[in-house]
């Protein structure tokens, strides 16, 4: 059984048996309070998923904001730990990438389009799956100005997702697995780094 996390958009979890098929799932929209419900979520999904041990973890790596994410990646390694089970690395945008093809039926280029905030967007091109199932990227993530997404993509069709599937998140984890593959490094995409810096060492004052 594969648990995927994410804190990219919202927060959301979610439980697949090694062959896709959804155990449970939950999720709440709100982009800002990961904290304040991701344990709930878990303990909810888990509970519902029924006995069957946890083999592999599935961490949504973003784009999104840096204390979100952090909040998702952290749960996801913390649960990981204390199983001592692997942790899969998984950008975020191949979870509503293979949404839209598997279950929309998109077909040819397309780009989900992720809110940023500070009036930008963060955009990945697909077009289609790969041999082993895995959305196909063409373009890689890139933060832009929203007003200047069209002119960006200039008429490839573009998803704009407000929230993503934390089953379709673990299916391409498990898709990864299967194959052998490594879909992210360890470090999250941070739409931007944190507003906040640690302070310098205090200034000397002469007498």
């Amino acid at each position: 059984m594969i648990l995927a996390v994410d804190t990219s958009l919202g927060t959301a979890v979610s439980l697949i048996d090694d062959d896709g098929t959804r155990r449970s799932d939950a999720s709440a929209a709100d982009p800002l309070g990961h904290a304040e419900v991701i344990g709930d979520l878990l303990v909810g999904a888990l509970d519902a998923a029924g006995p069957q041990p946890v083999t592999h973890v599935v961490a949504g790596m973003g784009p999104g904001p840096f204390t979100g994410l952090r909040i998702g990646i952290a749960t996801a390694r913390a649960f990981a730990l204390g199983r001592g089970i692997a942790v899969v690395p998984v950008p975020s945008h191949f979870a509503p990438a293979l949404t839209a093809i598997e279950q929309d039926a998109v077909t040819g280029p397309f780009a989900i389009v992720t809110d940023a905030r500070r009036r930008e967007v963060a955009i990945t091109v697909f077009d289609g799956t790969d041999a082993d199932g895995i959305p196909l990227v063409t373009r890689d993530t890139v933060l832009v100005p929203r007003v200047d997404a069209d002119d960006r993509l200039d008429g490839i069709r573009r998803i704009d997702v407000e929230t993503l599937s934390a089953v379709d998140l673990a299916r391409v984890g498990g898709r990864a697995v299967a194959a052998g593959r490594v879909l992210a490094g360890d470090e999250p995409l941070y739409l931007r780094q944190p507003d906040v810096t640690v302070p310098g060492a205090p200034k000397k004052v002469g007498r």
